[in-house]
């Protein structure tokens, strides 16, 4: 038994030799004076007998003995190599033998007719240059739709991790969906804003924040441009902001993360009602681009994005708590409505996007605007839902200093530590109201994706601060 074994690994050893050593006989070269002359989609029947460059990474390859096949992508699709031992030089055709999956490379070739092929063409190499070697096998398939792997093995690799065509799709529809919410918002009259990062004191109240050193006093990330966006409605009326927020979160969901991106509207002379219709019509013309401009990423994820209906429903607060008493849920007012709650509400309206209004003032933050004079109970909020999961939150905003004073103390801020925010309140502040949506929640509902992780570059969480 154990001479069996010695002899099953002295030939493992001698086998990972033999590969080291054909690896190590492959140049790696320079780009040089090389240039890409088409991408993978432009490599038609159109251009047969025409020599071309191509540039990308091996997705897959197939040895047939005297014939090897591999498929070059790039940031667009595929690209089909043949090399024939009666075709191609010796050198060229024991090159492409020798490479693996991930390689970095460029093929300059001529293009054939080829009926199977990506696009009906297939390139017949001429010369290679080999930029960068796979040195090992990823620990997954990146022509797979589904993995066997855990998702922090992928996260682990996640450069690799996002040359799967799923995530190439899902990132294209990210890409597309940000364009168009700075194409609609321009068009709406908005400027593009910019607000600091770290700040001397938390937006809402609250101890979800990550503390700094800024030079010799503690400073923290911002959880929101919140107090920025609406000061900045004083000189440029209508502003929005895309980038990221931090919240010290300890979830461990797969709807939470400690650094988002979010999407931040204000807009003056408007109220709660106003600023819904802005945000249901700029979710209208998001799905119409995505359905537009991403047809072949929806083919790869299997969806076909509904047709969207406006307005949409609205749902106030006390009424959805009523439903949820009457199927017997333990609920009282004044809860907050978790997304395992609401999966149990069986009303059609909400299989889709969908508002919740009229929250009670004590559980939003202390510049929402209260719906009457001399009653705190209600105030002029909403939260726009996705099914089960929350995308956007947003309110009228308090604008005269007492209201906002009084409304901070209740709360127990310090009211000092706020005051650079408050001195802008007796410059007169406009009315005015605005939202924030978080943009990997936003493309989770737009993607059908369960995890925020998987719409999100470079993750980060409780537990994963790398890469």
């Amino acid at each position: 038994m154990l001479s069996a074994l010695k002899v099953k690994l002295t030939y493992s050893i001698k086998l990972n030799t033999i590969q080291a050593l054909k690896l190590s006989e492959l140049k790696q070269d320079e780009l040089g004076q090389w240039r890409r002359t088409h991408y993978s989609y432009e490599v038609n029947v159109s251009l047969t007998g025409r020599e071309v460059i191509v540039m990308g990474w091996v997705s897959t390859i197939r040895d047939h003995g005297n014939t090897q096949f591999i498929v070059v992508r790039d940031r667009y699709s595929d690209v089909q190599v043949v090399a024939k031992k009666s075709e191609c030089t010796e050198q060229v055709f024991e090159q492409i033998r020798q490479l693996r999956e991930h390689t970095t490379l460029a093929v300059r070739g001529k293009v054939r007719s080829q009926q199977k092929a990506a696009n009906g063409a297939e390139v017949i190499p001429l010369e290679l240059k080999i930029f960068s070697i796979a040195k090992k096998a990823a620990p997954f398939l990146v022509q797979s739709k589904t993995l066997s792997v855990g998702i922090d093995t992928r996260l682990n690799l996640r450069a690799v991790d996002l040359r799967r065509n799923v995530l190439q799709s899902v990132f294209h529809i990210r890409h597309t969906t940000l364009n168009t919410i700075r194409d609609f918002l321009v068009k709406q009259g908005f400027i593009e804003i910019n607000t600091p990062k770290m700040i001397a004191t938390a937006t809402e109240g609250g101890a979800t924040l990550f503390p700094i050193f800024y030079y010799d006093r503690e400073a923290f990330l911002a959880q929101s441009p919140q107090l920025y966006k609406e000061q900045l409605t004083m000189a440029f009326e209508n502003v929005f902001e895309i980038g990221p927020i931090f919240r010290a979160e300890p979830s461990r969901t797969n709807r939470h993360l400690s650094e988002a991106t979010s999407i931040d509207v204000e807009q003056a002379f408007v109220d709660y009602n106003d600023i819904m219709s802005l945000l249901e019509r700029m979710i209208s013309h998001i799905v119409d681009s995505i359905k537009e401009k991403n047809s072949n990423d929806l083919d790869c994820l299997g969806l076909e994005l509904p047709n969207i209906n406006l307005p949409f429903p609205r749902h106030s607060y006390s009424n959805l708590i009523n439903k949820l008493q009457a199927i017997g849920e333990t609920i009282k007012w004044g809860d907050d409505l978790s997304p395992q709650i609401m999966k149990n509400l069986p009303d059609e309206t909400m299989n889709a996007f969908y508002f919740i209004t009229d929250w009670p003032t004590a559980v939003k933050p202390f510049y929402v605007k209260p719906k009457s004079v001399g009653s705190e109970r209600l105030c002029e909020s909403f939260d726009l839902m996705y099914r089960s999961l929350e995308i956007s939150s947003g309110s009228t905003r308090i604008n005269r200093k007492d209201d906002l004073l009084e409304r901070m103390r209740k709360q127990g801020l310090n009211t000092q530590a706020f005051d650079y925010h408050l001195r802008v309140f007796d410059y007169g502040v406009p009315p005015h109201a605005g939202f924030g949506v978080g943009l990997e929640r936003l493309l989770m509902a737009l993607t059908a994706i369960e995890n925020i992780r998987d719409v999100t570059l470079y993750p980060r969480d409780i537990d994963r601060l790398t890469p």
